[in-house]
Order: C-alpha cells, then structure tokens, then sequence
C-alpha cells in the first residue's frame, strides 16, 4: 500500500480483525486434544505462563505446571534479586500511578544474585513439573551456567525483539548458533515479527520461536520506540518461514510460541489459527488469586533503566488459576476457562489436535 510518494508499506492484521470460520462438521469438545509437545517435554495445554513477576512466582510456577500448561519464571527478577521478595510486591501492588515506573526502577537496580538462581530453579524442580527459566539476550551468556547447573529444561532467551545476527562495536554479542550448539537443553528464543528474523533464529538450532514484542497489553513499545506489527500477520510470516525452515534443515520442526498481546480466549485461538503452536500470556492469568502481582501486572519493560517501555496496570483479580485455565467460568467475556474455550473452538471448526486446527479457515473483518 502506498504511505506516500516515497514510502510503501503492507497492510498486516491484529489478530481481533480477523474470525475462525465454522466447518460443516463438528465434534464434541471432550473428543478434543489440547496436548503439546516440545523436544521431549510434553503438556496437557498450548500454554506458557510470561515470564513476569506480576504472573510467575516459584510457587504459581509449579501451579501452573500441575495444572498442564508451562510457567517461566523470570531469572532477572525479583525473586533472583531478594531472598524474600513478598514486601516489595506487597508494595508495588500499592504505588499509585505516577509514582509506579521510578519505584520499579528503583526495587530492580538491586543486584541479581547466581545463588537465588539456583535456588529458585531446583525449587520448582521438587515439584515433579517441568522447569522453565528466562534471561535475556544481554544476561544470558553472565548467568547461563547457573541456569543450567541448577537443571532448568526448558531455556527461554526473550526479549523486545531478538536478532540471530546483533552488531555491537562495544561489547561482545551473544553468539545465538555457538551458545544453543553447546548447551544440552532445549533453547525457546524471542521475540520476532518477520518471516527472515524467525529463519535466521531457527537456523541456531532453537527448540522454539516466540512472535511477538512480548509484555503485551503492559508494554508501550510502539508509543517509545515507533516499533510494532500486528500479531496476526507476524504469526503467519514466521509460519512461512518454519514451513520453508522444515524443508531446508531437512524435516526440523520449531515450534512457534505467540507472545503478548492475548487478553482473552478467543485470542488464543485465532493465534493459533494462525500458525503458532502455543501461546505465552500474562494478563490474563495475572487476574487469578494466587498471582503475585495482587492484582497488578507488569512486565521486565516495565523496570528499564534507561528508557522504560511499560507500565503497571491494574487488572483486578476474577478467579483461581485452576478457574482462569479450566473454569468454570463466572465471565462472559473470555477472561475465564480459556482453555475450555479453546476446546470448544476448535470442536466448533471441526478438528481434533492442534496441529489439524493450524489448518482452519479464517476471515478478514476489520472492526
């Protein structure tokens, strides 16, 4: 589409512009699976917690794994930074507005600390559910051999957005293609919006591919950095590009993980819909009554200490995560049951399994 005389741009869709079309066949929700499986780790749910302090704690972690999905825990928060992290999220919880964004950045410039690491990891570990930790690209190479003495398996690098070829003149940039060749666990990297970022990150040799800009409805990337794609056109480029990269490897498979961005269960079917093979959220699970934000979410953006791209939101508390994850629901507005909803989505279209359901047909309609 032409911006101007001088600049053209493609038109891409959000993901609550387009609709899941009904097939003529149905089947019963019950007969639908909503299994999940990267390298040799397999879940009941396509979903993963955000690795956020507002979401993810060692113990809502846990939770979330008995209950089928995934919980990351954020290896470069609170809970790495103090042994007992509860008063300062007590606190946050109570900022107002204006005061929000410095007192974040102050409550984060306290060192993280291996240790904690270590710690916290083999905590979810006792569980018997498995163990997912997040550093970003600037921290993973400092901190990655805690991360990995301490047994983590599943590895998550994610941030804003995330390169397989980052120039730097000041320091030494982390080689993605090195670093996932030398470690012994399935790696999850992230974020990207375009089909050549994802190709050139699924030549590493990651597991996994988050889409997206992460932080979701917390963060202001476009307002402060101009930066933003729709998710639904990211995810179907990034598509194309696993179709064109399991052609090219020679049958390897990287599964894609949506990120941000999903406040309710019908967007996580239409990520689905269009090609990811789980989605990561945030908001919507920091509503249950064991999250350790009270209520509030935030996300990593939220706390930087040069240029802050987020912000605290309230977003209340509706029910348990047991209820927010597999109901029953009190809501009629898609915030509860999200993974029965899903169900019920892809039962209504007409497909059994997740990988059928990448297949279903879907409409533009622009709200």
């Amino acid at each position: 589409m032409e911006i101007g005389l001088g600049k053209q741009g493609r038109r891409a869709y959000e993901l609550d512009e387009i609709g899941i079309v009904p097939a003529r066949r149905t089947r019963d929700p019950e007969e639908v699976s909503l299994t999940w499986q990267i390298d040799a780790y397999r879940f009941e749910n396509p979903l993963l917690a955000s690795p956020m302090d507002s979401v993810v704690s060692p113990s809502t972690a846990i939770a979330i794994g008995q209950l089928g999905g995934l919980g990351v825990l954020d290896l470069e928060g609170l809970w790495t930074r103090y042994e007992d992290p509860e008063p300062l999220l007590a606190e946050i919880s109570e900022l107002d507005e204006e005061a929000a964004t410095q007192r974040l950045q102050e409550i984060y410039a306290s060192p993280i600390q291996e240790e904690l690491i270590g710690r916290r990891i083999e905590e979810i570990r006792q569980a018997g559910v498995v163990t997912a930790a997040r550093l970003s690209p600037q921290r993973t190479a400092q901190h990655h051999k805690a991360v990995i003495d301490a047994g983590v398996d599943l590895f998550v690098i994610r941030g804003t957005t995330v390169s397989a070829e980052h120039v730097s003149g000041r320091t030494e940039p982390l080689n993605l293609k090195a670093f996932i060749y030398d470690l012994d666990v399935p790696v999850v990297v992230g974020g990207c919006t375009t089909y050549t970022a994802a190709l050139h990150l699924m030549r590493t040799g990651a597991a996994g591919v988050l889409v997206g800009f992460g932080g979701g409805s917390g963060h202001t990337t476009r307002n402060v950095l101009g930066v933003a794609v729709p998710m639904a056109s990211a995810i179907g480029d990034v598509a194309a590009a696993r179709r064109d990269y399991l052609d090219e490897s020679g049958g390897r498979y990287v599964h894609i993980i949506a990120d941000g961005g999903m406040t309710s269960s019908g967007d996580i079917a239409k990520a689905l819909a269009c090609g990811s093979d789980a989605v990561m959220i945030g908001s919507p699970l920091a509503r249950a009554a064991e999250a350790p934000g009270r209520g509030h979410h935030w996300g990593s953006e939220a706390h930087h200490h040069e240029l802050p791209r987020g912000r605290r939101l309230d977003v209340g508390t509706i029910g348990t995560l047991s209820e927010i994850m597999h109901g029953p629901s009190s809501t009629s507005d898609g915030t509860m049951n999200l993974m029965g909803a899903l169900r019920r989505t892809m039962a209504t279209s007409g497909y059994s399994d997740l990988k059928e359901f990448q297949r279903v047909e879907v409409v533009v309609a622009p709200h």
